[in-house]
């Protein structure tokens, strides 16, 4: 028998996971104050910021954690735009309220789509997603009750007073970025969180390993779909405004791209670093125009080529921080023999698991 034992623990927080925790609870308390002190503006801005966040989000873990390159995730934007705008004209619902009712019939259109979508593999998949997209944006551009091709405005809010409007937009803004960031953390740590990542590695071993590859794909594209249209119709209850070409748009996939690609694929950190990143640039350098679209091409080249994994990745490796830690980390313990009452005098951290 050894003279010392081998104990272990299976660990999953850090301290910078902690840090991050107080800070974005003190960010929150900040954000939920800005009406009370901030402009118009920067009200605005947040919504905006919100809003690209949890599209970049839903659309990492389609691709990210999922394994499936979509191009087409615009189609859920659009639809909970519209959904939302439709339930707030033409149901007497309060648009704040019918921004969740819109990402459940989002997720409801989802499931016939996914029996089309499904049959493709790779880039016919990511094909095949943008032009149902451009389906659903031809679709409603004929329908001249809600305005066709010129769109339409939100009139739900007349009589609404200005400053109640923005202020509650805000407040729904910080919601839904928190429940989605929450939400998908805990996903990702439970053990539906690992077989998606191992069906995204190898979906053959996944299965013989008995992953139900089918249902874990399916769920994945339902909840990407919902969280796609609470970011839509959050967008275009700040923006009182929609039409097909704004709503449909593949810009909105191309900026969730490329959010995810600077920040970090198969992370949580990654977009939101991605989305400021993003939002800096859109807000002081897009009055170059062509420039601007040649930059972000430009950056994302230099992003991809000295960054492979993003700037996220390269800090976390550099550095061994993590602000969202789903993998799981071992830490051997060594104990005295029994004489000394299993006294600790020494622990080693063994290489974490990862989580892909």
């Amino acid at each position: 028998m050894s003279m010392r034992e081998r104990a272990f623990e299976v660990r999953r927080a850090t301290r910078a996971s902690r840090v991050a925790v107080l800070v974005l609870l003190i960010a929150a308390v900040i954000v939920a104050s800005l009406p009370y002190w901030a402009g118009r503006d920067t009200l605005r801005d947040f919504t905006q910021i919100a809003a690209y966040l949890v599209f970049a989000l839903m659309w990492n873990l389609l691709a990210g954690y999922g394994g499936m390159v979509s191009i087409g995730q615009q189609a859920y934007f659009g639809i909970g735009g519209y959904a939302m705008l439709i339930l707030a004209n033409y149901g007497g619902i309060s648009p704040f309220i019918a921004v969740p009712i819109g990402a459940v019939i989002a997720a409801l259109i989802a499931v016939p789509v996914s029996l089309v979508a499904f049959r493709l593999e790779g880039g016919y998949f990511a094909i095949g997603t943008w032009v149902i997209a451009e389906v659903f944006r031809l679709t409603v551009a004929n329908v001249s009750w809600l305005g066709g091709g010129s769109g339409t405005s939100l009139t739900a809010f007349q009589g609404v007073p200005r400053v109640l409007r923005e202020s509650l937009t805000l407040w729904t803004a910080l919601a839904i970025v928190s429940a989605a960031i929450g939400l998908l953390y805990v996903f990702l740590r439970s053990k539906r969180g690992l077989a998606l990542t191992a069906m995204r590695d190898n979906a053959i071993a996944a299965n013989s390993q008995g992953v139900d590859v089918k249902r874990a794909r399916l769920v994945v594209y339902l909840v990407s779909a919902a969280g796609t249209a609470l970011a839509g119709g959050l967008y275009f209850v700040g923006n009182l405004r929609i039409s097909p070409d704004a709503a449909f748009s593949v810009n909105w996939t191309a900026f969730a791209i490329f959010i995810v690609m600077i920040g970090g694929l198969g992370t949580l950190e990654g977009p939101i670093i991605g989305t400021l990143v993003f939002f800096l640039l859109n807000k002081f350098l897009s009055y170059f125009g062509t420039w601007y679209l040649i930059g972000l091409g430009a950056l994302a080249i230099v992003v991809t080529m000295f960054f492979p994994q993003g700037i996220w990745g390269y800090v976390s490796r550099r550095f061994g921080w993590q602000l969202f830690p789903v993998a799981r980390h071992v830490v051997f313990i060594d104990k005295a023999p029994s004489s000394s009452r299993g006294e600790v005098h020494a622990a080693h951290s063994a290489p974490s698991v990862p989580h892909s």
